[in-house]
């Protein structure tokens, strides 16, 4: 087969495009990571200008270091938590903020170039159209919301939003969930039957609840509740600890009361568990050697692992090792929540594999 025939070749393009979007997983992945890390070492709030082109250039004398530190200087974070930094500890938060925001662009180039070529070169199956160009709408709007929760803690605050931490954390996932999705759906399928005509729908909710599990973990982040009630499966010394409603209205307790997001995180990951070992066991009961109920089994060890690394987190006052291994852990749980989902779907049809025709 010539290089010209390739490029109508269907599969060929298939393949391509999976291993395009395997890369930017894995980018999304360290991209999440090492958000978590500016996060812990707060470091997010260093550069305080949004410059998109310009700012992908560090300071480079020691008098651009010196404006940037002055520019810190003006915020509350400075003036009440880090006054007197000297240029060499700005240093290091400035250096962590700027790789996030480096990694940030590097994702989005290397979503979009790649998809114009794939585009023009007529390697795009029509019906995937819409959904790339909607995860490329997402990773811009994703930039915005970034900036947008930065803004949070620049003026009033000493911190960002963890309402604007939680939002930036799920979009993230979002997209990362979205190019799962796609790339699943253009690799092979078994053709394994469903184990109940439930098993779909079982495996959707799953997903969405890792997703709302992630979400809850952001708040946690955002207001730094992994800090305190560090006993388990105690806290505070019961179960359901006392005073979790302390605010009003009732609701923003879930949201701006550290305990109450604690504990709301905690449970609702017992929930997810739970949830999926009825999956894992209702599918081997009903189709124990369909790949779906082997999936499931791997779906509850990962699961239960990130409990487990939770739980370590929570006892060691959440050390910045291990609480980077739980949020990189979560973006596993969920990539493979989603691609177990996808799968009861099956592969696109072949019909719709349709290429341009070269020569």
């Amino acid at each position: 087969m010539t290089n010209v025939e390739s490029f109508s070749d269907p599969a060929a393009n298939r393949i391509a495009i999976r291993v395009w979007l395997a890369i930017v997983s894995l980018a999304i992945f360290a991209l999440v990571i090492v958000g978590g890390a500016t996060r812990l070492t707060d470091s997010g709030l260093s550069i305080t200008q949004w410059k998109p082109i310009h700012g992908v250039i560090p300071p480079l004398s020691e008098a651009q270091w010196e404006e940037e530190l002055e520019l810190y200087r003006q915020i509350p974070e400075y003036q009440q938590i880090n006054k007197g930094m000297s240029l060499s500890e700005f240093k290091y938060i400035y250096w962590w903020e700027w790789a996030h925001r480096l990694l940030a662009r590097g994702v989005g180039v290397l979503f979009a170039v790649p998809l114009a070529f794939f585009w023009l070169s007529g390697r795009i199956e029509p019906h995937l159209k819409l959904p790339l160009l909607g995860i490329l709408a997402l990773g811009g709007l994703q930039g915005f919301i970034g900036w947008w929760m930065v803004t949070s803690g620049l003026v009033d605050r000493v911190d960002v939003s963890q309402y604007r931490l939680a939002t930036h954390l799920t979009l993230a996932c979002v997209i990362l969930a979205a190019i799962v999705w796609v790339s699943r759906g253009l690799a092979p399928h078994s053709g394994d039957p469903a184990p109940s005509a439930g098993s779909a729908g079982t495996a959707g909710l799953i997903a969405i609840m890792v997703l709302v599990q992630i979400y809850l973990g952001g708040l946690v982040a955002g207001l730094d509740a992994g800090l305190a009630y560090n006993t388990w499966p105690l806290m505070d010394g019961a179960i359901v600890p006392p005073n979790l409603f302390t605010m009003s209205p009732l609701v923003a307790n879930f949201f701006e009361n550290a305990k109450t997001v604690q504990f709301t995180h905690r449970f609702f990951g017992y929930a997810l568990w739970l949830a999926v070992l009825i999956h894992m066991i209702a599918s081997l009961a009903r189709a124990p050697d369909t790949t779906h109920a082997r999936r499931t089994v791997v779906l509850f060890v990962l699961v239960t692992i990130q409990a487990g690394i939770g739980i370590v987190t929570l006892l060691q006052q959440v050390p910045v090792s291990w609480a980077l291994v739980h949020q990189g852990t979560a973006l596993i749980v969920l990539a493979f929540a989603v691609a177990h989902w996808r799968a009861f779907r099956g592969s696109y049809s072949s019909s719709q594999a349709v290429a341009r025709t070269f020569g």
